[in-house]
């Protein structure tokens, strides 16, 4: 082809993309917010604990071979790990979309063309060799490769084989999300076992303190100091703590089925060491800058990479407005008898099509697409500055929580002691007929929910801090 030729073709391509370009339609279009507050509580310290790896930050042994065994056998991490494979795999797919295509291949056929068209009346004049005339019936078999090209040259193919890229990191991002959130369940589930055993120890050590405060009230009554009434209430307060007892019994199964799960495993004692629990404390959580959730949120990060996938999206359904290229070639053996398919160079066969083609009428398909695409880009706008505004409360919440919590507990455990005192106070009254028994009864039941209580409050200390660690991007690394 001369370069005269060439020049007119591209000028002609040009023209027909400018006219398709000129109808796209105009939407309306919105860009992603992504500032944030300077400071958490006006604290300008950049020191974040979400940079530590969650065996740094969880330092009990039975917890970190839980965690470690979870992220194996996680059921749920396991099947996002196949759709990870799954996008790499669209990945791959897309890459190949705007390179030739070649396949390898032949075939056999038979025409029969009638005599009254010119390639019939041509036939009846021809001959396939001297003294043989071209048959009316004509076999022809064929091989060789057959090589089909989309053109990219408004970089379509290319730009869809970069969305696929940022979905497939976007699911990568996932993965780590939902590991920061595997890790935090477990650790949450692993601290409130420990709480469980601490809450069963004391309801057995009150219900020992309650059978001896019965077996008084019984020798009272033998005594004629206090009446039937007074055995009758404390055995029913007995039998009430029993039933708690079973209660936390409950809890405790389900709380260790609730970790077997999450590790991918059927129901086991899950080993710990709860002697310790009490003991405890909450380790200060450095929350660093408001900005350094950006970087280190899996789910910021993943929608932001999925904002990016439909900006690109957006592109490729504009593309589809323009004139699309396509080249086709053949080069192979053609011929009437296999005797002659490999004769060459008379069996030769060569072939060469380009084709450019776009829409003029009727593009309602991909006017429609186009809309829904630039509808999904401002969706994944509002989802990035949503996830944004999640991810800075979440902290915040939390780091709030942490210090009510901390001074609720010094509240709680000053109540547990002066009950505790006042227990014994009470019972030497009663046995010295100075008090109602009710008043051993109460305070024996207020000391019992304020221990239970104080549990619970320590609970809730680790699993903020635990839940700390989550908002703030830790435990993925």
């Amino acid at each position: 082809m001369s370069n005269r030729k060439i020049i007119n073709w591209a000028g002609i391509t040009l023209m027909v993309g400018l006219n398709a370009a000129c109808n796209v339609p105009r939407l309306v279009q919105k860009t992603e917010n992504k500032s944030v507050p300077v400071s958490f509580y006006n604290s300008q310290d950049s020191t974040n604990s979400a940079q530590a790896t969650w065996r740094a930050y969880f330092t009990d042994s039975n917890l970190a071979t839980l965690i470690d065994s979870a992220l194996y056998n996680n059921q749920e991490l396991n099947i996002t790990l196949q759709e990870i494979q799954v996008s790499n795999n669209e990945v791959l797919a897309r890459a190949g979309a705007y390179k030739p295509f070649v396949s390898l291949g032949g075939g056999a056929g038979i025409d029969k063309v009638s005599r009254y068209t010119s390639q019939g009346a041509a036939d009846d004049y021809t001959e396939i060799r001297p003294g043989v005339k071209t048959p009316t019936i004509l076999p022809n078999l064929y091989f060789g490769p057959t090589v089909s090209w989309e053109v990219d040259i408004w970089r379509k193919l290319r730009n869809s084989k970069k969305s696929a890229v940022y979905s497939y990191l976007a699911s990568i991002e996932g993965k780590n999300f939902q590991v920061t959130n595997l890790v935090a369940e477990i650790a949450t589930n692993y601290y409130e076992l420990m709480a469980y055993d601490n809450q069963l120890s004391i309801i057995q050590n009150n219900i020992v303190i309650l059978n001896n405060a019965l077996n008084i009230t019984k020798q009272e009554k033998e005594a004629a100091k206090v009446t039937e009434l007074a055995v009758r209430r404390f055995e029913a307060e007995v039998y009430k703590t029993q039933s708690l007892q079973f209660e936390i019994q409950q809890r405790i199964v389900e709380t260790e089925n609730r970790i077997n799960f999450l590790v991918g495993r059927f129901p086991q004692h899950v080993q710990r060491n709860s002697q310790g629990f009490g003991e405890l404390t909450p380790t200060k959580v450095n929350p660093g800058l408001p900005t350094q959730l950006l970087a280190n949120r899996p789910d910021i990060k993943q929608a932001e990479l999925n904002l990016e996938a439909a900006k690109l999206d957006v592109i490729v359904a504009r593309a589809n407005f323009y004139p699309s290229l396509n080249i086709s070639a053949f080069l192979g053996f053609m011929s009437y008898n296999p005797l002659y398919l490999l004769n060459a160079p008379e069996s030769l066969a060569a072939s060469l099509l380009g084709g450019i083609a776009g829409p003029v009428v009727n593009k309602n398909a991909i006017t429609a697409a186009y809309k829904s695409a630039n509808s999904k880009q401002i969706q994944a706008v509002y989802n990035y500055e949503k996830t944004v505004l999640n991810a800075y409360i979440e902290v915040a919440n939390q780091l709030s929580n942490m210090d009510n919590l901390s001074q609720k507990y010094v509240q709680k455990n000053n109540q547990v002691q002066a009950l505790t005192q006042s227990t014994g106070i009470s019972l030497k009254l009663f046995t010295s007929a100075r008090a109602d028994y009710m008043e051993v009864l109460l305070t024996q039941r207020d000391v019992l929910e304020a221990r239970m209580e104080l549990i619970d409050t320590r609970v809730q200390q680790l699993n903020a801090q635990v839940n700390t660690y989550r908002a703030l991007g830790g435990g993925w690394r």
